[in-house]
């Protein structure tokens, strides 16, 4: 092993020792004491280096190498926020590896006495994973003009604490815009199976799922859970379990294009062992390569809603949505990517992401390259989420090659 393949590996060590869990893996939701932690080692990592740091409005960290005054910049990152008692590379791992290639490519530039036509930013997106605030991705959101930002400001955790607030707390609100992109790239664990069960080093990312989040609220009626009689209940639990039941079946019905399906995040009011609940509040989640799908099996998820309503005498509410559709990386990108893969002998595959990723947003303003490295079993959101150092190391190599290229200008539609 080379010295820079270990001093990414070091690195990736002392960054997975922030909010570590004892099982291994992290907690680093967004904008709280141990993201405000990861936040500050990535600065002095970049400043110590020379790049230059700066925070936008909605908390995007940005580590600037600025070779040519006033061009655009090749936005290279992921996100250092975490799932609770999540792995230690979703997002890290492609941040990291985002500030080495940028840092290789300097190098590279100032050996060679080469002016690129475009900078490079190395970037930490706020808020990825939605699980403090919803919705997911919504840094990136926000940078990319999807997201008002004031819409973001006011959203608010379960505690009442909304990500203005959490922001300011931690120290990284920040008083102006991003950087202005020519090109994005980002690295990230596969989170499914298919490399590691193929043996091959990496994916290069041709398109997006499509995917439709919405929260909905039961609403019933509280009641005495043993005087009040069965039939007059309006059981909203028994609502929302009848929902979960028919969110998992909706993947029966189209056994010949892949469905994903989920319910999560449960609240259920009172919540008292003696009382019929009065509401219950879910997150759904439905996910397909298939934009007909998607909503085919939507229609077919509200009409079980109104069965449901009907059976138990409750009331279904949809209270916010989130969706993205299908949507493919530019070719180009995705050319590039492989040239860069083949130029140093690493086996590839195209591939489609299931997960949202900051880079499905970024794509849709600027020429955007994705890429993913095996992830072991495809564990995920998980604790014993797990690459090995081999493929960690090439994807950074290959990451290095990508930015150096995006630098050039080698990616030009």
């Amino acid at each position: 092993m080379n010295a820079a393949d270990r001093a990414v590996l070091d690195d990736f060590h002392a960054l997975s020792a922030l909010g570590a869990t004892e099982a291994g893996g992290v907690e680093r939701q967004a904008a709280t004491e141990a993201d405000r932690q990861t936040r500050e080692w990535l600065v002095d990592w970049l400043t110590t280096r020379g790049f230059t740091t700066t925070v936008d409005r909605i908390g995007n960290l940005f580590g600037l190498r600025e070779w040519t005054p006033g061009a655009p910049f090749v936005l290279v990152g992921s996100h250092l926020d975490s799932q609770p008692r999540g792995g230690r590379y979703d997002g890290a791992y492609g941040v990291l590896a985002a500030a080495h290639a940028v840092q290789r490519v300097h190098e590279r530039f100032a050996s060679s006495g080469e002016t690129p036509p475009f900078n490079a930013a190395v970037v930490n997106w706020f808020n990825e994973e939605g699980s403090r605030f919803k919705p997911s991705m919504m840094g990136s959101a926000v940078y990319t003009g999807k997201m008002p930002l004031e819409e973001a400001l006011a959203v608010t955790d379960l505690d009442g604490v909304s990500v203005e607030e959490a922001l300011a707390r931690i120290g990284f609100l920040g008083e102006q815009d991003g950087p202005r992109a020519a090109f994005a790239a980002e690295i990230h664990i596969e989170q499914g199976r298919v490399l590691d069960k193929e043996g091959i080093q990496i994916g290069l990312v041709e398109s997006n799922w499509a995917a439709h989040k919405y929260q909905i609220s039961v609403v019933g009626a509280q009641s005495h859970t043993g005087s009040t009689v069965m039939a007059d209940r309006q059981d909203a639990l028994l609502g929302a379990a009848r929902v979960i039941v028919a969110v998992r079946e909706l993947v029966d019905r189209f056994p010949d294009t892949p469905l994903h399906t989920s319910a999560g995040q449960l609240f259920v009011h009172p919540n008292s062992p003696v009382v019929v609940a009065r509401e219950a509040e879910l997150h759904l989640d439905l996910r397909s390569e298939s934009l007909e799908v998607l909503q085919e099996a939507d229609a077919i998820l509200n009409r079980e809603f109104a069965a449901i309503e009907a059976s138990t005498n409750v009331k279904i509410v949809k209270k916010s949505a989130h969706f993205w559709p299908v949507n493919p990386y530019q070719p180009e990108g995705v050319e590039l990517a492989r040239e860069a893969a083949e130029a140093l002998g690493l086996s590839h595959r195209p591939m489609l992401t299931l997960a949202g990723h900051d880079s499905t947003n970024l794509k849709d303003i600027v020429p955007t390259v994705m890429l993913f490295v095996p992830s072991v079993e495809g564990i995920s959101h998980n604790e014993h989420e797990f690459t090995h150092d081999e493929d960690i190391c090439a994807g950074v190599n290959l990451l290095t090659e990508v930015v150096a290229r995006l630098c050039r200008g080698d990616l030009r539609s």
